[in-house]
């Protein structure tokens, strides 16, 4: 029996867009894609407007809704909201999610991508690839999990997961994360990074390929230790060198081997050293 060939993607609606979210939206209009994105503030709605993207003010939180159905009425829901730092916003993280999906269920929405972080395994002392088990040891990760869990078990849609890693890139240099600081523990554990770069390369073959219903680890296959990475970044910066002790505690290194063959996706910045010495961050 033949096989239903994969309905086209060319709306998609990206719920926040912030660092991230905003410059994956600019990366899918210049591939031909329709973009809905959103936002909290009134403010930033010029901004999408501005880069083409069809801007919508939605907010929810654990008391209200705010949002326009039509943001809705897409062929792919990519929700990228993580949770706040505050210990409330981790507690209520999940109901919000809830209410997201519950929304994309009734508008019919086929296919989500949830922006999730490797923050959901923990430091274990361990390699880590997709099929690892979850066990989170911070609040943040634990929330992510939750709401991982709630979306992959859904049937109206298919929940497609992308656990970034640390996140670096314009706006975030690694430089200024422990410029000038002494004694910083675990100088020789593994770094676990990616560059805005790859978090919209790997995005952008996802969904060429519609590869779609995996967990993916977004990470660089790079893991120098924490010693030597930060202090090669304030140095490249021009900033305060840090000082670490020379110890091997809790840690974990991610691996980018995903679980799709077809992808076959090249990470852009696969050597940290290279990366620095050239963009001189």
């Amino acid at each position: 029996m033949p096989t239903t060939p994969p309905t086209p993607i060319t709306t998609i609606s990206i719920l926040g867009c912030g660092w991230y979210g905003l410059e994956l939206a600019k990366n899918l209009i210049a591939a031909g894609y329709t973009i809905k994105g959103s936002s909290t503030t009134t403010e930033k709605l010029q901004t999408l407007s501005d880069a083409g993207i069809q801007p919508y003010l939605i907010d929810f939180q654990q008391d209200q809704q705010h949002y326009d159905p039509d943001f809705f009425e897409t062929n792919l829901l990519l929700i990228s909201i993580p949770p706040k730092r505050s210990s409330q916003e981790q507690h209520t993280f999940c109901q919000k999610i809830a209410g997201i999906a519950a929304i994309a269920e009734q508008h019919y929405v086929k296919q989500v991508i949830f922006i999730s972080s490797t923050a959901v395994y923990g430091d274990h002392n361990m390699e880590i690839n997709s099929s690892s088990p979850a066990s989170p040891d911070t609040p943040s990760g634990k929330a992510m999990l939750e709401a991982e869990k709630l979306l992959s078990t859904q049937r109206s849609f298919t929940t497609t997961i992308f656990r970034f890693s640390g996140l670096i890139g314009p706006g975030r240099n690694p430089g200024r994360f422990f410029a000038g600081k002494q004694n910083i523990p675990n100088g020789q554990a593994p770094v676990n990074l990616v560059h805005l770069k790859d978090c919209v390369g790997f995005s952008m073959a996802v969904l060429k390929n519609q590869s779609f219903g995996h967990i993916y680890n977004v990470c660089s296959p790079d893991h120098p230790s924490r010693q030597e990475f930060y202090v090669k970044a304030a140095q490249v910066s021009g900033l305060p060198l840090p000082g670490f002790i020379d110890e091997l505690q809790q840690w974990k290194r991610i691996s980018s081997e995903n679980p799709s063959a077809d992808l076959n996706y090249q990470y852009q910045i696969s050597n940290f050293s290279t990366w620095m010495d050239a963009d001189k961050l």
